[in-house]
């Protein structure tokens, strides 16, 4: 099927393209396209089996849910797809509540979360952009969808919030400007006498209210006008916010000085004052907390922003024979790049050519540059040190580790938290609760104050309305995650779900895979101590010639040794392998053979003189080997999966903030047990398969709590996905990490100590911003209301319930703000953002 050019044409004819689960041959194709063909407007329907997609062009108006609904009749799937939306104008927790309700009205959205600090939706299901669009619209603020970006910035937003911070810091010094007389003439009439006295034989009491009417009407004309735009239709649909509240506290202020200037007869006797001053004073401090605020916010996604920062700009490609320099986005898989000292690695890719080392601390937090010869892994972002090398690019765009991880790290700053739904309850009903008990204090004033009863009537409430602004709950949350969780990359732990940053510090036990996480993973030579007479260099190369012809992993991890320690492999002749026993063959003319103890008892020879290194290496759950040459006892030799140096250091850390430490492996027992004495490890459980490893993890959770366990490999993907926290080693395989809450990019396990503390302090600076955010309302509006004043005289003025309102945002951003110099734990993990 083709479209048309009339149809093209149309200004109603839309592209649209669904997901479909399902489809498993040409007939499943045909009965899809069929079915999306009859609903009313469709002109083509292509439907893919390969990709499992349906592009459908229309010629008309189409409703998305009609055509997903066909699908399903159909008998097929359009599963849940996430959307975001940039979401302009929130100013305030109840805002949020606002936005998430409206798209949670949308037929087919299953999963709404609204982020004030990043201001940007994330939308799950089946609901068509346009509507979503649409419907946040509708509630008052104004949306656009955002782009899957290579840069992992939304630059508009970026512009955006520039332009605000800018327009911001104009209308505060504008307001400031205009605001400053006023204060002066009004407070300091009432606070200095000689300044009364002062206006009254200058200009007159008349003429001054004049003057601040005149610099008031401004003040609210200009600068403030953001309040009355967004607070009054906010309030006409019955959904105040934050906006409203400023705009009728302030706008009560005015009116009631506007007519107690020109039409003062109007107003009981004793009541006829002006409250100028409080207006213009209240949309200036509330200018200020919002500049402070938008200046703060603009900190919290610095470490995204620094994360972007490393991605190369331009990449030395070879194309047709000759090198050119390329924009990173034009780079193809599969290119040859060259680099050169001191650039930064454009793309994943293999060292096909050269050798240097590379600075992955940006991925790993790991200070220590690594070699990188071919075969090697490069990774997109590091910094090629003092050599030169070529890679052929193997990931690009989007596809690369540096993009993942900022793709992680925005999914977690996005998310929500547990502990948020309690300020979502609370917020739901906060601004209709705050005017009525505004209206409850003006009334309560009127009927039952002292003279003038209207005027404290008027201060009264408008303090109430002030005083409680919405924006310290909404904030007190989203910008601690988003600072912990940047934090958190800078350190190589990666977040995917936001939850774990809240479960992680319930942790009791910490269950830990051995191969791979506890250990490289992978055979080593790990002791070689030889016999009076023989020289170590010869020994290991004649070991090793003898050990190359072999192909297992002992073996290789022999040759392998010699190797690094740069011993040059003789020749060999002869080999033989005695099942059971071991191998050997003639090396530079002497007999070399190697195998167990009962090998060399028949050769004839006494291993009695390594019986103490024998003993010790059993202990640490390593089997000895013997080796012969020239017929005499030469050495013993131990290959081993050898711990991780950082290893250690972690289960002290873990110990020391109060951790069990568990082993769970398919290892055998004696093994396991040797690692587990050597290493302080509390518990063991050994030789399970991967069920195995789920049943201990739930009968951990049953005994001690909640359970963080730790794995690289496939086997321990459903253990991963059982514990109340997942932490795959970053080293690891792709299913592991699939299957993980926490990716501790350095494959060192002092990243999960360091990933707890983090949590602790993330959840420990969200506890603290909600404290102040809800004792400070909490304590305030009834101050505001006046109720210290019967026992004590106290009031509230409304310039100073304006000022704590601003100071209370402030105050959570920069509590938040503290996240970022968050130090790890354990030393030696190092910054990876620098």
């Amino acid at each position: 099927m083709s479209v048309s050019l009339q149809d093209r044409d149309r200004p109603d004819a839309a592209a649209i393209t669904l997901s479909i689960v399902g489809m498993n041959c040409a007939s499943c194709v045909g009965r899809v396209e069929a079915a999306l063909a009859k609903v009313p407007g469709v002109a083509t329907v292509a439907v893919n089996l390969a990709t499992e997609r349906a592009d459908i062009q229309t010629a008309g108006p189409v409703d998305r849910m009609d055509l997903i609904q066909a699908v399903q009749k159909a008998g097929y799937e359009v599963p849940a797809a996430p959307t975001e939306l940039a979401v302009e104008g929130m100013s305030c927790a109840s805002c949020v509540g606002r936005v998430e309700r409206a798209l949670l009205a949308v037929p087919g959205v299953s999963e709404a979360t609204v982020n004030l600090a990043t201001e940007r939706a994330t939308i799950r299901g089946t609901a068509g952009t346009d509507a979503l669009v649409s419907a946040v619209q509708t509630a008052g603020y104004k949306a656009r969808p955002i782009t899957d970006s290579v840069a992992g910035v939304d630059e508009e937003a970026a512009l955006r919030k520039d332009a605000e911070r800018i327009a911001l810091k104009r209308d505060l010094l504008i307001a400031t400007a205009l605001t400053l007389p006023v204060f002066i003439i009004e407070m300091g009439s009432h606070l200095v006498p000689a300044m009364h006295a002062l206006v009254e034989r200058s200009i007159g009491m008349q003429a001054s209210w004049i003057l601040q009417f005149v610099l008031t009407t401004l003040v609210l004309a200009v600068p403030g006008r953001r309040f009355y735009t967004h607070g009054f239709p906010a309030l006409f649909r019955l959904a105040p916010d934050m906006n409203s509240l400023v705009a009728v506290g302030t706008l009560a202020a005015y009116a009631y000085s506007v007519v107690a200037t020109f039409w003062p007869g109007l107003l009981p006797a004793g009541t006829v004052n002006v409250y100028y001053e409080a207006a213009a004073v209240i949309v200036t401090l509330i200018l200020l907390g919002r500049y402070l605020e938008a200046r703060a916010k603009g900190r919290t996604s610095e470490a995204i922003t620094r994360l972007v920062g490393l991605q190369a700009r331009i990449a030395r490609v070879s194309r047709d024979g000759r090198i050119v320099e390329l924009p990173i986005d034009d780079v193809l898989a599969g290119d040859i790049i060259e680099l050169r000292p001191g650039e930064r690695v454009p793309v994943d890719g293999e060292v096909i050519d050269g050798h240097s080392y590379v600075d992955e601390s940006m991925i790993t937090g790991e200070p220590i540059p690594v070699e990188k010869s071919a075969g090697s892994q490069v990774v997109g972002g590091t910094v090629n040190q003092t050599g030169a090398f070529t890679i052929r690019a193997t990931a690009v765009g989007g596809q690369t580790v540096l993009a993942q991880i900022i793709r992680l790290v925005e999914q977690a700053q996005g998310s929500k938290l547990p502990i948020q739904a309690v300020v979502d309850k609370v917020t739901m009903w906060f601004v209709p609760a705050v005017m009525a008990a505004a209206a409850l204090t003006f009334l309560v004033w009127l009927i039952f104050g002292p003279s003038p009863a209207l005027t404290f009537a008027l201060v009264n409430a408008v303090a109430v309305l002030i005083i409680a602004c919405p924006c310290a709950m909404g904030l007190a949350t989203p910008t601690s995650i988003m600072v912990g969780t940047g934090r958190g990359a800078e350190l190589g732990v990666l977040f995917r779900k936001g939850e774990a940053l809240q479960l992680l510090k319930d942790a009791k036990v910490v269950a830990v895979d051995k191969t791979g996480t506890l250990t490289e993973g992978k055979p080593a030579l790990t002791d070689l101590e030889v016999a009076d007479g023989f020289e170590r260099a010869a020994v290991l190369a004649s070991i090793a010639a003898v050990e190359s012809r072999s192909e297992h992993p002992i073996a290789r991890a022999i040759v392998q040794a010699a190797e690094q320690e740069g011993i040059a492999v003789p020749p060999l002749e002869q080999f033989a392998s005695v099942t059971g026993m071991g191998v050997g063959a003639n090396v530079n003319g002497l007999r070399v053979e190697v195998g167990a103890d009962r090998y060399m008892r028949e050769l004839g020879l006494d291993v009695s003189p390594f019986a103490a290194t024998a003993e010790r290496l059993g202990n640490e759950g390593k089997s000895p080997m013997y080796a012969a040459i020239g017929g005499r006892l030469a050495a013993i030799v131990a290959v081993a999966d050898p711990i991780k140096p950082t290893t250690a250091a972690a289960i002290a850390a873990l110990h020391q903030l109060g951790l069990k430490v568990a082993m769970i492996t398919g290892d055998n027992e004696r093994t396991a047990k040797a690692i587990a004495a050597r290493l302080g490890i509390d518990e063991v459980v050994a030789e399970v398969l991967p069920e195995g490893k789920v049943v201990a993890v739930r009968r951990l959770k049953a005994e001690h709590g909640h359970v963080a366990f730790v794995g690289d490999g496939i086997n321990d993907a459903p253990a991963l996905a059982e514990a109340d926290v997942g932490l795959a080693i970053g080293t690891g395989t792709d299913i592991a990490m699939e299957a993980a809450d926490v990716v501790l990019m350095s494959g060192s396990l002092l990243g999960v100590p360091n990933a707890i503390a983090l949590s602790q302090a993330t959840i420990g600076n969200i506890r603290q911003n909600l404290f102040w955010a809800f004792a400070y309302n909490t304590a305030l509006i009834p101050v505001a209301a006046g109720v210290l004043y019967p026992a004590y005289g106290v009031l509230l003025s409304p310039i100073f319930a304006a000022g704590a309102m601003a100071l209370s945002s402030v105050f959570v951003v920069g509590n938040a703000l503290r996240l970022r110099g968050f130090r790890p734990p354990v030393a030696g993990q190092s910054a990876a953002v620098s």
